[in-house]
């Protein structure tokens, strides 16, 4: 009891914008990606208009977060130059600053260059894929920036994580992971920082659900939890349905992320994912 008591008491907190959130109610991060390749969203978001009618819908329904991507991060998907993320993603984080000053926008890269600048045009925070694996630079920036920091576990790139998916033991080596990233961050002075343990990203869905079913153990870890389940195919191929008739399976599995400790969903859907934290809040 001592130990469970422990863990719930750990440190929930970030710093944003002189602002402090806690999570004793979770968050949600909408998703907002502007990419013509996204696994679910690719190509919906092509106008200044619809984009920002889009974010104002998410906010309405709950949404705290806005992330904001212009690299899809799909299995396989194609990788794109730095300057093409950068035309797709910083005129959008530029015109959700001006439009929705309130709102706290994270920009979901993996590339320091692009993260810079979006934090530049009004984002707030960084939300990395790679942990900063994939960019030496990113570690140095947001230590600089004094911002929060979304690390994700994930092996290789997008391009090659279907290969790279063999563990002894997955949860010992994701929370073993974690451990290393905290250590060097720590090292920077930098404490804001939240962990996805990246679902889909080099695990089977075998995998995907072996980790689900030990999230609790990454709250050991102290830190903020970040969950990304959202239509993911660990849902639709189990289902066999498609990512369109994945809402359902979405919200269930949600609910169980939520049960497990999680601390933010990031989800396409926000009206759902928040009458899920209302209802899971009285038996949390």
């Amino acid at each position: 009891m001592a130990v469970q008591n422990k863990v719930k008491s750990s440190n929930k907190t970030l710093k944003i914008n002189g602002r402090l959130i806690t999570f004793d109610t979770p968050k949600l991060m909408g998703i907002l990606n502007v990419t013509p390749d996204s696994f679910y969203d690719g190509g919906k978001n092509t106008t200044e208009s619809a984009i920002l009618h889009r974010v104002e819908k998410m906010i309405g329904e709950g949404a705290h977060f806005i992330d904001v991507g212009g690299y899809s991060s799909r299995p396989d998907a194609a990788d794109i130059p730095v300057e093409e993320e950068l035309k797709r993603a910083i005129p959008v984080v530029k015109s959700i600053a001006q439009k929705f000053p309130e709102v706290v926008i994270s920009i979901d890269t993996f590339r320091s260059e692009v993260a810079r600048q979006a934090l530049e045009s009004g984002a707030a925070m960084i939300n990395d894929i790679s942990a900063g694996e994939l960019d030496e630079e990113m570690f140095p920036l947001v230590a600089r920036a004094k911002i929060p920091y979304v690390m994700m576990h994930m092996r290789g790139t997008p391009q090659t994580m279907r290969t790279l998916n063999q563990y002894e033991n997955l949860t010992k080596e994701v929370t073993e992971y974690f451990i290393k990233k905290l250590d060097q961050l720590k090292s920077l002075k930098v404490t804001d920082v939240v962990i996805d343990p990246g679902f889909g990203f080099a695990k089977g869905p075998t995998q995907n659900f072996e980790l689900l079913r030990n999230l609790g153990h990454l709250r050991l870890l102290e830190k903020p939890m970040l969950i990304g389940l959202s239509r993911k195919s660990m849902i639709w191929r189990t289902l066999e349905i498609t990512p369109e008739n994945a809402l359902n399976g979405t919200t269930v599995l949600n609910t169980i992320a939520l049960l497990k400790g999680a601390d933010i969903l990031r989800i396409h859907d926000v009206k759902e994912a928040a009458e899920a934290i209302k209802l899971t809040n009285f038996v949390r």
